[in-house]
């Protein structure tokens, strides 16, 4: 496994550079102002100009965005993860200790453990205590629950020698499943219309029709309504069919952002993060919604643990699927975990799972077909997430994003190898995701995937890749409704699967990035003007 360098290191060199201000030697020019985006009309052409989105940096590393016409930014990816970054993950003090049993089958002592830890009251984080699995070796024939809040599974170790938990036997199936219950439940009374004709990329502000009934600190649900014009704009109802394929619908597309108040100044809020896709009324409505989650968990961790699947051989369909499988939860992590044979992923997260780090985690050697819907090693379909410090091997989709995956997401410092297909988003319209230091031997794609599946169309808006590196990088952009960048990338441009399409916005490609991490940039700057 090559190394990889961890992003506490490139934090302690940013602030390095930034007291001493070494401009010169790792961020822009002082105070000039730098223009990091150029259209693409053609695989070399570049066009540079005022009118471009640019980043101004100067010598203390201090960001200033410069919009486009239309107002839109690029946007600030660095409030995601645990806590959104506000707090550290927690040590949490050990209230029980196991050893492997004789009897080869842990699952029933591990999870009375479990549920005796649910049990206890939380303390005032909402903790309630870690479950240590000593080292050695504890077999689970079928799956590890946990679904309640405070509760944290740990190991000695995710090497030769430490805390191995093998899934037995056969079944399609996760060994770890964290999940709490429920769904959003909407207030539908108190929809605000968001009434301005177009709020742009990177905004944090919206104006309502009325913002009297919001408070600061209350979630809301920023819905987007698109409508049947957006969706002959993209042409996505004129994808070539074939059998299965199915035309994207309006209704199809409710996409609902999770957003939390932060100011209230008459009929004008702020939010915690910003807009990831502009809001133009041509292609429909927004609106905000005031929402709570019951059943949603907290405060759920796994740490230094071996997980393991057991297999028939190299095409094995019926084992187990996934090793780390998280839903219908928040401000949780899993960190310094190695999953090896799990035919699907290392760690899936669920359309419901927000702010969660993934930190410092390998994917090796999964066993299954190698075909569509196996070997995603690293799944998000939810919001707010965290990606750090990770390596694959033989995986498919290494760092991935599923269908109308809402952001702002983060993938950085990651590498794939022996890659078998792409990584980026997958498949009809995500949105707001950060590549950042994604190191592969395969492809990195944005773009329409067509007739792909049942009918992927296109996969992603407001995808931006910052210092990549990838045997081949496709990066396409929609018709209408934003942008997909590229900024100091390596690897061959390519055209995508469809002709025809327009490419996006490439910066100074195959270039040196003046600095390595676009979001460890964002947070220290966030960091350091207050805005947590």
């Amino acid at each position: 496994m090559k190394s990889i360098k961890k992003t506490s290191d490139i934090s302690r060199e940013f602030l390095i550079n930034i007291n001493k201000q070494n401009a010169s030697k790792y961020f822009f020019a002082p105070l000039l102002l730098v223009s990091l985006l150029v259209s693409v009309t053609g695989f070399a052409q570049q066009v540079t100009g005022q009118e471009q989105l640019a980043i101004q940096i100067d010598k203390q590393g201090n960001i200033t965005y410069i919009p486009d016409e239309r107002g839109n930014i690029i946007p600030d990816f660095s409030a995601v993860g645990y806590t959104q970054g506000k707090r550290a993950i927690p040590q949490v003090p050990t209230v029980v200790v196991l050893h492997p049993s004789s009897s080869g089958n842990d699952q029933h002592v591990i999870q009375q453990a479990i549920d005796s830890v649910s049990a206890l009251p939380p303390d005032k984080d909402g903790l309630r205590g870690a479950i240590l699995l000593a080292k050695g070796i504890y077999r689970i024939a079928g799956t590890l629950k946990i679904n309640q809040s405070g509760v944290v599974l740990k190991g000695e170790g995710d090497k030769a020698g430490g805390t191995t938990i093998i899934a037995t036997g056969s079944g399609r199936r996760s060994l770890l499943k964290i999940s709490g219950t429920g769904d959003y439940n909407v207030r539908q009374s108190e929809a605000q219309r968001v009434i301005q004709n177009y709020v742009p990329q990177g905004a944090k502000k919206l104006v309502l029709a009325d913002a009297a009934g919001l408070k600061v600190g209350m979630d809301i649900l920023l819905c987007y309504n698109m409508n049947d014009r957006w969706i002959s704009a993209l042409k996505m109802d004129q994808i070539d069919a074939k059998t299965g394929t199915v035309q994207w619908q309006p209704t199809d597309y409710e996409l609902k952002f999770e957003r939390r108040v932060t100011a209230v100044n008459g009929d004008t809020i702020s939010l915690d993060n910003p807009v990831m896709m502009a809001i133009d009324k041509l292609y429909g409505a927004a609106h905000i919604y005031p929402f709570t989650f019951e059943g949603r968990i907290a405060q759920v961790g796994i740490e230094d643990l071996r997980l393991e699947s057991e297999y028939a051989d190299e095409q094995d369909e019926n084992h187990g699927w996934i090793a780390v499988d998280m839903d219908k939860l928040e401000n949780c992590w899993v960190e310094r975990i190695t999953a090896q044979y799990f035919g699907y992923a290392a760690v899936s997260l669920g359309y419901y799972a927000k702010q969660v780090t993934v930190l410092d985690c390998t994917s090796l050697t999964p066993k299954s077909i190698i075909t569509g819907g196996r070997r995603y090693s690293f799944n998000n379909n939810g919001q707010l997430n965290l990606f750090k410090n990770l390596y694959t091997s033989h995986g498919r989709h290494d760092f991935v994003t599923g269908a109308k995956t809402l952001g702002p997401n983060v993938f950085t410092n990651c590498r794939a190898e022996y890659a078998h297909a792409d990584i980026g988003p997958h498949h009809r319209w995500a949105v707001g995701t950060l590549y950042d230091q994604i190191v592969t031997d395969g492809q990195i794609n944005v773009q329409d995937r067509g007739n792909w599946g049942t009918g992927h169309g296109w996969a992603g808006i407001t995808q931006v890749l910052w210092n990549c590196e990838a045997q081949g990088i496709t990066l396409q952009r929609p018709w209408v409704s934003g942008e997909n960048y590229s900024f100091f990338s390596r690897g061959a441009l390519l055209r995508g699967r469809l002709e025809g399409r327009p490419t996006g916005y490439i910066y100074q490609h195959s270039k040196k990035a003046p600095v390595p991490s676009l979001f460890e940039l964002q947070k220290l700057q966030r960091r350091h003007t207050g805005r947590y």
